[in-house]
């Protein structure tokens, strides 16, 4: 009698859209994937090393962002919803674990558990729903469709050379983006609408806060390990404050205002589902890829503090601005501003303005790293104060 019950959550409780102890128990899975991200990069500082980590960080993200659709749906404290979610952190770890290798040895390894997870996912979800209303059965079998006919491309890479896998992936990767975009539109099943995607607002804006606090702690956790293992002279510990000083200011960025206007609009919108495609499903990837590279930089900073490579170099300045782009983003499209943040804007292009100087060599890596710490304290300060004033001054 039991399993003939809605596995739904529950809506309009006290603690409806609560984040539970097994997503979270979930999310560490990713910690491993952020850190394998993190140090495959520094692993392979080039242009490719930089568009591989890039897709590797949009599947990984992808994996991550639709297991929290799903359980913003499906009430993860009933056990087959448990259950599904611990063979998702199998197929989690097989992926991450396949990480260094994704374009070597294990491309067939992490496509593998990449398709698993994104096929068998929404096939349970629509098991989970076959009782209840047609448009939501059939919002699960468009993205069924979508990602077999993505797994296709998946697979084929992960067979394909190593010199192949890359294009493979690429038209994946494409295949993937597009589905929310193009509402999972299906020949003979229609396509869905963001009022079919009923989200609880509040448990979706507090699921992406927690994945940004991973990557920050990632970040932390970069810093900390690379400034344990050097002598500690006066120019490592100035790259060590201005590595904790720069994550700070990332955190406040996000969480001082950002991340509560962000839920409070989803969580009392009309059409929640469409802010949870374009503020959280697609911006954030933006801000968590920011943070990931800053702290490759921040590595950068404190074992060359003297010279750096192009690649180097772009991610020092790259990371603070990609952290900034997505949080413009984020906050323009989630609060109902006319346009994103000045003190952003500004902030990214006083980073913009460091490229001559930078790629000239006239700056080393460590005090690229303190004046880009600056310009994100600058932001951060900015925005708290502009927004504390009287609405007539300017806008942050």
């Amino acid at each position: 009698m039991e399993l003939t019950k809605s596995l739904l959550r529950k809506r309009g409780g006290q603690d409806s859209g609560k984040v539970g102890m097994i997503e979270l128990f979930f999310d560490l899975v990713f910690v491993f994937a952020v850190t394998q991200l993190s140090h495959g990069l520094l692993a392979h500082l080039s242009a490719m090393g930089w568009l591989q980590t890039g897709l590797l960080l949009m599947a990984v993200w992808w994996v991550w962002i639709f297991t929290s659709w799903i359980t913003n749906w499906l009430d993860p404290e009933r056990i087959p919803v448990r259950i599904s979610l611990f063979a998702l952190m199998l197929g989690g770890l097989i992926m991450s674990a396949s990480i260094p290798e994704a374009f070597g040895a294990r491309g067939l390894g992490f496509a593998g558990a990449y398709v698993a997870m994104q096929v068998g996912r929404p096939v349970f979800a629509w098991w989970a729903v076959r009782h209840e209303a047609l448009a939501r059965r059939r919002n699960f079998q468009r993205i069924t469709v979508w990602a077999v006919l993505s797994g296709i491309f998946w697979i084929a890479g992960g067979i394909a050379s190593p010199e192949q896998r890359l294009f493979w992936w690429g038209g994946a990767l494409a295949i993937d983006l597009a589905g929310p975009w193009m509402r999972f539109g299906v020949p003979g099943l229609g396509s869905s609408s963001t009022a079919d995607w009923d989200v609880d607002g509040g448990h979706m804006a507090e699921r992406c806060a927690l994945f940004v606090i991973i990557a920050l702690g990632e970040s932390l956790l970069v810093t900390g390990a690379t400034f344990a293992g050097l002598e500690w002279t006066p120019g490592n510990w100035l790259g060590f404050l201005s590595a904790l000083v720069g994550s700070i200011a990332m955190w406040w960025i996000y969480f001082d205002t950002g991340a509560e206007a962000g839920h409070h609009r989803i969580a009392h919108s009309k059409d929640p589902g469409s802010i949870a495609r374009k503020a959280y499903t697609y911006i954030h990837v933006l801000i968590v890829g920011g943070v990931i590279v800053s702290a490759v930089a921040d590595e950068l900073a404190l074992v060359h503090p003297d010279e750096a490579s192009f690649a180097g170099i772009s991610a020092l300045l790259g990371g603070p601005i990609l952290y900034l782009l997505g949080n413009a983003l984020f906050k323009w499209v989630s609060n109902d501003r006319a346009t994103p943040p000045l003190s952003h804007l500004l902030g990214i292009l006083i980073i913009l303005a460091l490229i001559p100087m930078a790629y000239g060599r006239l700056y080393a890596p460590l005090t690229l790293a303190c004046i880009t710490s600056c310009v994100l304290v600058l932001v951060a300060v900015w925005e708290h104060m502009a927004l504390r004033r009287p609405p007539a001054d300017i806008d942050p």
